[in-house]
């Protein structure tokens, strides 16, 4: 047997229901309230009302005449029955010094004892609700005063007169009293049901057909997807204000607990950032330094039914690739190396292979003394003034490189640098990598846009200057490149600024190359001259106080 749990009321079945019982409980109160004031009201007029009429009647020479008299019943019956009529009262009773009723219309109360209030009997008017007859009645009661015996005497209490009006129900005050108050109900109940249907139809459109626990389960899934990717998320709506972050987010910007709700120029965020989220800064993916992190910031416009609802961004951590680029940069720099030596090794193996072939052996002999010269020439620029292995390698490496595009790598005259600890070499040679790359293509491109024909000389050139001073090292890179555009020279390394062509990295190396600077308490500048741009690095060593050094920049380098 299958068992099936009973179905849920839908979202507009409970607002229904709940409308309706609102509804009701407000109908209620204001047929509780009427009920109240309708009885309010007729306790006063009427109790007024048979107050009077009882000492109307008690005042009566007729009734004060025949109340001592023999037989009283007879002899005041047509007097109160003519006074039941004429006031339109429910009731008119006498009663004599005891209590005891001696007359009344209603014949079954003749003979009984009239139910008196305290201090009736002692002379005292009396009004308010008492069983008469097996109902219910508002009377009022007045003593009858009169001589004891005929016109002569003293002035004794005769008896009681007493009118009642019957205390009506609650159904009849109501009526009474607005005659249209159940119109009045029924017209407004009509209406709150006609809302209530009205209201939850309209919150069904509104919440796309789906129930609470639909709604509850795609919360619940947003956010688990939200919090479980490994990628930051930053919504913002029209306003440029944080709708909603997830924790990557969160840790990545440095943000606090309360981001949510509070606009971009509120948090502490770097300009740079703020102009990529906020779509200043157009492209599909931006390279930005945000604290001592790397991100790359995707940013997507979102709209709903052609209506702009904000923004959604992600953010990817770059920081550890670079940490992985800064590693490996040492093997990729021998393998680039590798490279470019094994192609000028083919071309010279060719050329002496040819020289041999047409039998040119004193040619072949001329030909090996000049490569020995430049390897000589080479060492003693570069092997001799660099005493760190790595970094040697890495700027003949550089140079083979360089000379595949026709530029020219040379060395400042008073460059040194003995061995360091390899911490500190690979952060030293990530950051002069970097700045060569950049030299070198800037140099190049520059050298391929200059007019044809060209002198030898017109190819471009990239001078380092690489010292030790004072538990620092500072590297200097320049070259014949055009400069940066004034426009983007304040702001390269925030924006990632490259030299490369489009589609290549996103100004990862000098983002990268900032990043190391500060990491190490340096700095890194850029200056435009009259031959191109000359960048500055400044890297204090482990073993330095891990402040920023401000040394002394050398001539500018020939």
């Amino acid at each position: 047997m299958v068992f099936r749990s009973p179905k849920r009321p839908t979202l507009a079945g409970q607002l229904l229901v709940f409308q309706l019982t609102v509804i009701l409980v407000v109908l209620a109160a204001v047929a509780g309230v009427s009920l109240a004031q309708s009885q309010s009201v007729f306790a006063i007029e009427q109790g007024r009302r048979v107050t009077q009429l009882a000492e109307s009647l008690a005042a009566s020479d007729l009734v004060r005449g025949r109340l001592p008299a023999p037989a009283p019943a007879q002899t005041l019956a047509p007097e109160i029955q003519s006074s039941l009529e004429r006031w339109q009262v429910s009731s008119v009773t006498i009663a004599d010094a005891a209590g005891e009723v001696v007359a009344s219309t209603n014949p079954l109360l003749i003979g009984t004892e009239l139910p008196l209030a305290d201090g009736v009997l002692e002379g005292r008017g009396w009004r308010g609700e008492i069983e008469l007859g097996g109902r219910t009645e508002l009377v009022g009661q007045a003593p009858v005063l009169g001589p004891e015996d005929g016109d002569e005497g003293p002035v004794v209490q005769l008896g009681v007169a007493v009118v009642g009006q019957e205390v009506p129900s609650p159904g009849a005050l109501l009526a009474g009293d607005s005659p249209d108050l159940l119109l009045y109900l029924g017209i407004a109940s009509t209406l709150g049901v006609a809302g209530s249907w009205m209201l939850a139809r309209r919150i069904k459109r509104q919440t796309f057909g789906m129930e609470p626990r639909e709604i509850a389960g795609l919360a619940e899934h947003r956010e688990a997807m939200l919090y479980g990717i490994a990628e930051g998320v930053v919504a913002l709506d029209l306003q440029h204000r944080v709708t909603l972050v997830n924790d990557v987010a969160r840790r990545l910007l440095d943000l606090p607990e309360s981001a949510v709700g509070r606009t971009l120029g509120e948090l502490d965020l770097t300009a740079r950032l703020r102009d990529v989220l906020t779509g200043t800064a157009d492209g599909p993916d931006q390279v930005v330094l945000q604290g001592n992190r790397v991100l790359v910031v995707n940013r997507m416009p979102v709209a709903k039914d052609g209506r702009s609802l904000g923004s959604v961004a992600t953010l990817r951590d770059r920081t550890e690739l670079a940490q992985l680029e800064r590693d490996l940069g040492s093997f990729r720099s021998t393998a680039e190396a590798l490279r470019a030596q094994a192609h000028e090794f083919d071309n010279k193996l060719h050329t002496i292979s040819g020289l041999i072939q047409i039998g040119e052996q004193e040619e072949v002999v001329q030909y090996i003394d000049a490569l020995n010269r430049h390897r000589r020439s080479l060492d003693l620029s570069i092997a001799e003034p660099i005493r760190d292995k790595a970094i040697a390698a890495l700027l003949m490496a550089k140079s083979a490189q360089a000379s595949e595009r026709r530029v020219r790598l040379d060395m400042v005259d008073g460059s040194a640098l003995g061995p360091l600890e390899p911490e500190d070499s690979a952060d030293v040679g990530t950051v002069l990598g970097n700045l060569v790359d950049n030299a070198v293509e800037a140099a190049a491109r520059h050298a391929d846009d200059a007019p044809l024909p060209r002198r030898s000389d017109s190819d471009g050139w990239v001078a380092v200057d690489i010292r030790e001073s004072e538990g620092a090292v500072r590297i200097t890179v320049h070259d014949s490149g055009p400069g940066v555009p004034l426009d983007t020279a304040g702001e390269v390394f925030a924006h990632g600024y490259t030299t490369k062509a489009a589609g290549g990295e996103h100004g990862i190396g000098l983002a990268l190359t900032k990043l190391v600077c500060e990491h190490h308490g340096g700095s890194v500048t850029l200056e435009n001259t009259a031959h191109g741009a000359r960048f500055t690095a400044v890297l204090p060593l482990a073993a330095a106080p891990a402040a920023r050094l401000e040394l002394p920049i050398g001539e500018e380098p020939t």
